[in-house]
């Protein structure tokens, strides 16, 4: 990969801010540290995003505002209180997969590249990975956090971060007629309560799905919020483990040929 590659790949942005915590409960504050807000430069939280390593942020590809418009917290609970547990960092590099159509919500998943190293430590970890392929079973509970409106018509942005426990929904339902109606692709997965009422909303867009102790999703797009019909959508991880990889592996070779020159 070229660097101007990554460099054109930054420079327009997308709408942001497709979904949000709905019927969930504050966790026990810090007990989920692989989750950043993605804020403005004027500190205005717009999507969350989740630690793989301490370089490197996963999110949703229509959470791209531009390099130089977007700054990360790490180890927040509360966005409104200082806790003196946070950790702010600027991006260096954002990658949005090559193939991501902001029509279709396909492919739906970008890479912030860190400009210094975070600091793990009993507020600030990583999450895991799921191997290139994995499949989740319907109906494995996961779970969903975010910050972000408790309500499907809005209202006040929650003072502290919110999760939510949901049931995965097989592809073949999630693209039922009475459903998404066959816009559900091989790279998305879906997540939700048959008769609705929990979900993510506006606003927690890029934000982990964890099912098993791995990232299996990152929180995409759907139709309303916690409506029975319509499940939320979550890009499938494990659909781009290897390009994941293949893309961090690429800078760093990149950066270690470079120095030698």
């Amino acid at each position: 990969i070229q660097v101007g590659v990554f460099a054109s790949l930054c420079v327009t942005g997308q709408d942001f801010g497709e979904e949000r915590i709905v019927g969930g409960y504050a966790p026990v504050p810090h007990s989920i540290k692989y989750i950043v807000s993605i804020q403005t430069m004027d500190r205005r939280h717009i999507c969350a995003g989740v630690l793989i390593n301490k370089y490197w942020v996963v999110t949703a590809a229509h959470c791209n505002i531009g390099v130089n418009n977007m700054m990360l917290v790490a180890g927040d609970y509360s966005l409104t209180i200082y806790e003196g547990t946070e950790q702010e960092m600027l991006p260096h590099l954002l990658v949005p997969h090559p193939a991501y159509n902001s029509t279709t919500n396909n492919g739906d998943i970008m890479l912030i590249k860190l400009r210094a190293p975070i600091y793990l430590n009993s507020y600030v970890s990583i999450a895991l990975l799921p191997r290139h392929g994995a499949a989740i079973a319907e109906g494995r509970t996961c779970r969903v956090s975010g910050w972000g409106y408790t309500s499907a018509v809005g209202g006040q942005i929650p003072s502290t971060l919110r999760t939510v426990r949901l049931p995965i929904v097989s592809t073949e339902n999630c693209n039922g007629s009475r459903s998404f109606d066959g816009r559900i692709t091989e790279n998305m997965l879906c997540a939700g309560f048959s008769a609705g009422g929990k979900d993510a909303c506006q606003g927690d867009s890029g934000g982990p799905l964890v099912c098993d102790g791995r990232l299996y999703g990152v929180v995409s797009w759907g139709s309303g919020c916690a409506d029975a019909r319509f499940p939320g959508v979550y890009t499938a991880v494990s659909k781009f483990r290897r390009w994941i990889d293949n893309t961090i592996f690429s800078y760093y070779s990149r950066c270690n040929r470079d120095s030698t020159v």
